[in-house]
This record gives C-alpha cells, sequence and structure tokens, in this order.
C-alpha cells in the first residue's frame, strides 16, 4: 500500500494536477472518479496506472476488478493521501493516470467546433461534453484556449475526451483544417441562429466570455451568428451559447422542427 508523498506515483499526480507543461512532458494526463475511469476503460483508453483507496462504492469495487481483468496495474493507497490528491469536494476514492494518446481527426469532417479564448477549464470541459452530444467530429483548440486535459475539464466533459478529436493547433493549421467548411463565429451582432441554414459542412467558433473572439478567429469566420434572447439578459455563458447552437446544427441535420 502507497503510504509517503515521496512515491513517484503520487510525485506524478501532483505534477499532472498542476500546470498544462507538466502534462505535456509527461504525456498524460488524470482521469478522477468512477465514471470517468469506466468511460476511459470502455473507450479502450490507454492506462498507465489507477490508484484506490477503501471506501470504494459497489460500483466502484466491481470497476476495480474490470481493471484487474484488463491486466491494468493498480495499487491501493492510504485513503487519507489519496482524498489529499483529490480536486472534488466529494471523493471518490479512484484514480487513473492515462496516457496522451489523443484521437486523430477525421479525413473530411462536416462539423468542427473551435473554442477560442475559452480560459475556464470547467466550461471549455461543458462545451466538450456538449459537441460529443450534438455530433461535431473534432474540436480544435488555438493556442489562447485553456487545456482541455486539465483535470477541472476532463471532470466537466464527463467522457467526452475518450469519443472526440480534441487537437491543439496554430492558426495555421486550424485555416488549412477548416478549408472547405463555412465558419460560423457566435456574435450578438449575428444573424439569428433560427434563420442560418447549419446544414452545409461547417466550423463553428465560440469565443471567450472576458474578451470574446481574437482577430485571428474573426479573420477566419465568414458569418456571423446569434441566439436569439427575449428576457433582460445580456449574453449567455460561452458553454451555454456554444451548446444551443450545436444542438441547432444537429436539429438542422436530423429534419428536426421546433413545435
Amino acid at each position: 500500500m502507497i503510504s509517503s508523498l515521496q512515491n513517484t506515483k503520487i510525485k506524478l499526480i501532483r505534477a499532472l494536477a498542476g500546470r498544462p507543461k507538466e502534462r505535456r512532458e509527461a504525456g498524460a494526463f488524470l482521469a478522477e472518479g468512477v465514471r470517468l475511469v469506466e468511460e476511459a476503460l470502455k473507450a479502450n483508453w490507454s492506462f498507465r496506472f489507477v490508484l484506490f483507496s477503501e471506501g470504494l462504492s459497489e460500483r466502484g469495487v466491481q470497476l476495480r476488478k474490470k481493471i484487474e481483468e484488463k491486466g491494468i496495474e493498480i495499487e491501493e493507497v492510504e485513503g487519507a493521501l489519496l482524498h489529499s490528491l483529490s480536486e472534488t469536494e466529494t471523493p471518490q476514492s479512484i484514480l487513473a493516470v492515462l496516457n496522451d494518446s489523443r484521437l486523430p481527426i477525421p479525413v473530411s469532417p462536416n462539423f468542427l467546433l473551435i473554442p477560442d479564448q475559452i480560459r475556464d477549464p470547467g466550461n471549455l470541459g461543458t462545451l466538450l461534453r456538449s459537441a460529443d452530444a450534438a455530433g461535431v467530429q473534432a474540436v480544435t483548440l488555438p493556442p489562447e484556449t485553456t487545456d482541455a486535459f486539465a483535470p477541472k475539464a476532463v471532470r466537466s466533459g464527463m467522457g467526452a475526451h475518450f469519443r472526440l478529436a480534441i487537437q491543439s493547433m496554430s492558426w495555421d493549421e486550424i485555416y488549412q483544417r477548416t478549408q472547405g467548411l463555412q465558419v460560423f463565429l457566435a456574435d450578438m451582432e449575428g444573424r439569428s441562429c433560427w434563420e442560418t441554414d447549419f446544414r452545409r459542412p461547417l466550423a463553428l467558433i465560440i469565443g471567450g466570455e472576458a474578451g470574446g473572439a481574437s482577430e485571428q478567429a474573426q479573420k477566419l469566420a465568414v458569418r456571423r451568428v446569434s441566439i436569439p434572447m427575449v428576457g433582460k439578459t445580456e449574453s449567455l455563458n460561452a458553454a451555454v451559447a456554444g451548446s444551443v447552437l450545436m444542438f441547432e446544427v444537429m436539429r438542422q441535420r436530423q429534419g428536426m422542427r421546433i413545435p
């Protein structure tokens, strides 16, 4: 049983919970909690190792058995020590270190998401979760967007990271990737999303809440689109706005009609 902060696995986890640089250099990231570890296992993601402590739920115990059956390295940790590594209010007594083996972008995608200057990991994770649900095929992350594999972003994504192609790119690379796609930018002054045709291949840019979209994003976009609102709220959270727009794309492509 691991009981020391000086243990190499514990040191690695503490590093991965910190800066993006540490995750890049290690080529790994964290997945905490039963649901996330289950999703990673279901997706046949590459595991480095798993740590657990007493207090696992029945579902967690079953998950531990599946991990052992898969031949993945798993080790018990003193409860207080593992909980000290957790960033959640109610730790679930299991944590995995996963290899950063991101999914490739499809050859000819017809629905891309570009979260531009999204600085809050929770908002980015929520966007990724909605993107997965709405049928987005790939997410390209510009330089000024927060790390999609930060612990909070992974938790908010609720497993989307194991199903979506998520790639960090320069604006030049994003420009090349969006050739042949209509590029829409979410903008309060844009045309109503209810009156915009999203059925053709497209990329959707969602700008950050603080400064909006970057200059590069504005140059890339050929059309601007807005979400009509009847209340007095001036704007929506970036994750909420992005989710509304992505589901409108899905609605149109599935031929659904609003009652």
